[in-house]
Order: C-alpha cells, then sequence, then structure tokens
C-alpha cells in the first residue's frame, strides 16, 4: 500500500527561526496519526505544510500522488480532497449553519443548491447539530461552530481530515461532543492527522502517535507503547509534565 501523505525531509523557516528540520513522515490511506508535543514544537506548522497552507524550504510533500509545493500543483484543487479544521472555527458570520456548509460544494464542485441543502443538513445530522441549521454561528456555542465546521469540510467529501488543535478553544464541557465526532469520523476509516493536547483522544483513536520537539519527530509509534514506555527521554519528560 502506497501512503497517502509522504512527507521527506521538510525543512521550514520563519525568517531565521527554522520551525521544522528535516521531518519526514507517513501516513497510510485510513490511518489516524495524533501529533504531540510542546508549544512550539512545529505541530501546526506540518500539518499546515501538508495542504499548502505554508511554504517550505526543502524536502518533500506528495498528497494523493501529488506534489503539493510544485509551482504547477493546483492547490485549490488539491484542497477539495483534504478537510482541514482549524483552532478558530472561521465560519462565515453573515451566513446560517447551513448555509455556511452549503457554500463551498455549490461554489467549487457546482453541486446543485437542492442537493448541497440534501448534503448539509445529513452532514449537520451525522456531527449532532442538524436542530441548528438556521441558526447564525454566533447562537451557537463554541462546542456547536466547531461542529459546523467539521461538516463544513466534510461537505467537500475529502480523502484526508486535518485538524489544527480543533478544542483547543473550547471549553472543558465542550471539548467531549467535539472529540466524539472525529471519533465517530476516524471509525468511519478517513484518513486523518490530528495536532492535539488531547491525550485520551489520542489513546483511543491513534493507529500512531507522533511526538515532536523542536521542529523534529522524536518518536513514531503505537499509542499503547508511546504511553506505556517512551522510547526518547524528551518523550518521557512530556508525559511526565502534562500525566499526574
Amino acid at each position: 500500500m502506497s501512503p497517502i501523505i509522504d512527507i521527506e525531509g521538510v525543512d521550514k523557516f520563519y525568517d531565521d527561526f527554522q520551525v521544522l528540520s528535516e521531518v519526514s513522515l507517513t501516513v497510510d490511506p485510513g490511518e489516524v496519526v495524533v501529533v504531540l508535543g510542546p508549544s512550539g514544537s512545529g505541530k501546526s506548522s506540518l500539518i499546515r505544510c501538508v495542504n499548502g497552507l505554508e511554504p517550505i524550504a526543502a524536502g518533500r510533500i506528495v498528497v494523493d500522488g501529488v506534489t503539493v509545493h510544485d509551482r504547477r500543483t493546483d492547490l485549490n484543487r488539491l484542497r477539495t480532497e483534504i478537510g482541514f479544521v482549524f483552532q478558530q472555527f472561521n465560519l462565515y458570520p453573515h451566513l446560517t449553519v447551513e448555509r455556511n456548509v452549503m457554500l463551498a460544494p455549490m461554489k467549487v464542485r457546482g453541486m446543485a443548491k437542492d442537493e448541497a441543502h440534501e448534503l448539509a443538513l445529513e452532514l449537520l445530522d451525522r456531527v449532532g447539530i442538524r436542530e441548528q441549521a438556521g441558526k447564525h454561528p454566533a447562537q451557537l456555542s463554541g462546542g456547536q461552530q466547531q461542529r459546523a465546521a467539521i461538516a463544513r469540510a466534510l461537505a467537500m467529501k475529502p480523502r484526508i481530515m486535518l485538524f489544527d488543535e480543533p478544542t483547543s478553544a473550547l471549553d472543558a464541557e465542550m471539548i467531549r461532543e467535539v472529540l466524539d465526532v472525529m471519533t465517530d469520523l476516524a471509525n468511519t476509516g478517513m484518513t486523518m492527522m490530528v495536532v492535539t493536547h488531547e491525550l485520551a483522544f489520542a489513546r483511543k483513536v491513534a493507529d500512531h502517535v507522533i511526538f515532536m520537539e523542536a521542529g523534529t519527530i522524536v518518536e513514531k509509534t503505537a499509542p499503547a507503547t508511546f504511553f506505556a514506555d517512551p522510547q526518547d527521554a524528551r518523550s518521557k519528560r512530556f508525559l511526565s509534565q502534562i500525566i499526574t
């Protein structure tokens, strides 16, 4: 089986600061990879490079057979295959939740309005907020807004879903509802890369855990191994600081 995401020797800089250093990683179709690490370790930068939101200085990223940072690559077309859920919800405040979900399929894929409407209701039902379809984002809780953002990403029928700390802006009581939606999505066989600090989610859902520090991948292993017996001193220190 060929990987659906192939990251090879990637370097990335912000001015003179190197945020990623010779990062290499493969993700197979249907695999869930959870990326852990302290703040500033390069986790979010890595995931943003995967769909070309950030440029790279060296190396190569191939997604579903397409070289992401090749100047000939149509990034807009590539991104139709890659759903991205951000820390902030980024919903259009002037549109209803339903219209937020309908917009991209209609504008990008040319989907008919009636079909987009049915798809939006189906996806909002899937994430548990169908009854909120006619409301505007400001009328929803943070957890409901993030679930709407997930539905919006799924509306493009992507092959890959990327999550950049999707629960970090949520109150504690709202985190579970978003993680439950992500767990259900993983159980359908969706390929996922998830940057998160939610260790219980990583234990339960991940096929592999990636631990990053200082712009490098320190460890890649099964979650049971990572949490029970991390091999690198930096991994052990990280876990000792957050697991009491």
